[in-house]
């Protein structure tokens, strides 16, 4: 199956398990997005939907918070990530808002990137929810999902590349909902840690999950109190494991005698090896 029909198959299966497809930030008009979307930079969007009632509150409008200074601002997202940063990002931006864009959220991914705190992925989300610009942004989600399933060539590891690549298999007018389901399967269902592969639509054609079922079955009946490690290249136990590189460039356990990765866990049985995964900070 070439990369534009696994896109299509995942896309419709997607689309018959996500029922709203859509960006889970609280948000009113464009401002409460822009706002919403930049304080969600490595951090959750349930963190930032606790903060927002309050500071939309104490800063209804742009022109509001273009009058404010970080301090002012701060302990309204102090338990968001990076709150200095960006209580001065936010006061900055709005300033810029009502200077240079007469108190108007601009509309195109161009304009919105000369904003103090916006990157070319919050620039994108802005423009299409908002706006309904075609777009297609990539976070740790959909870049995570994207590599796992299949969807881009490998070394594909960047969010640029990948949004290049996503936008050659992808019609333009899906860009904004594949971004919205795949960031929906990456947070609920491929997960970073422990993905839920036996409730995913799209099993049947993710590269990463054929790599997880070539994994070694586990050992059942090893011993602990031998060592923390088995080699079941050489039959022997032991504590202190060197690491390798395998051909996949995934540091793997491996063992000091004899340099086998056929490791496995005396604690759990399972191997230690792991599948080649992708993950890039949100």
């Amino acid at each position: 199956m070439g990369r534009r029909q696994r896109a299509k198959f995942t896309l419709d299966q997607l689309k018959s398990t996500i029922d709203t497809p859509e960006t889970e930030l609280d948000h009113g008009n464009p401002y409460e997005l822009l706002v919403a979307v930049i304080l969600s930079a490595q951090c959750t969007d349930a963190r930032v939907n606790k903060v927002t009632p309050d500071l939309f509150e104490a800063f209804p409008t742009v022109h509001d918070l273009a009058e404010a200074d970080p301090e002012e601002i701060h302990p309204y997202i102090a338990s968001v990530t990076f709150p200095n940063n960006k209580a001065k990002y936010l006061a900055k931006m709005g300033r810029q808002v009502v200077e240079n864009f007469g108190g108007e959220i601009p509309q195109s991914v161009s304009k919105l990137q000369t904003l103090t705190g916006v990157g070319r992925k919050t620039a994108q989300v802005v423009a299409n929810v908002a706006y309904d610009v075609d777009a297609l942004p990539v976070d740790t989600h959909v870049f995570r999902v994207s590599n796992r399933i299949g969807l881009v060539k490998e070394g594909a590891d960047t969010p640029a590349k990948v949004e290049r690549q996503l936008k050659r298999v992808i019609p333009k007018e899906d860009w904004g909902v594949a971004h919205h389901l795949l960031i929906l399967h990456g947070r609920y269902t491929c997960t970073a840690r422990s993905p839920e592969c036996g409730a995913c639509p799209v099993i049947e054609v993710c590269k990463y999950n054929k790599r997880l079922q070539r994994l070694p079955d586990p050992i059942d009946g090893l011993d602990k109190n031998k060592g923390t490690y088995y080699c079941k290249t050489r039959d022997h136990y032991f504590d202190d494991p060197a690491v390798h590189v395998d051909r996949n460039n995934v540091e793997q356990v491996a063992c000091p005698r004899c340099g086998s990765m056929n490791v496995f866990k005396t604690q759990t049985g399972e191997t230690t090896k792991t599948a080649k995964d992708y993950r890039v900070d949100g």
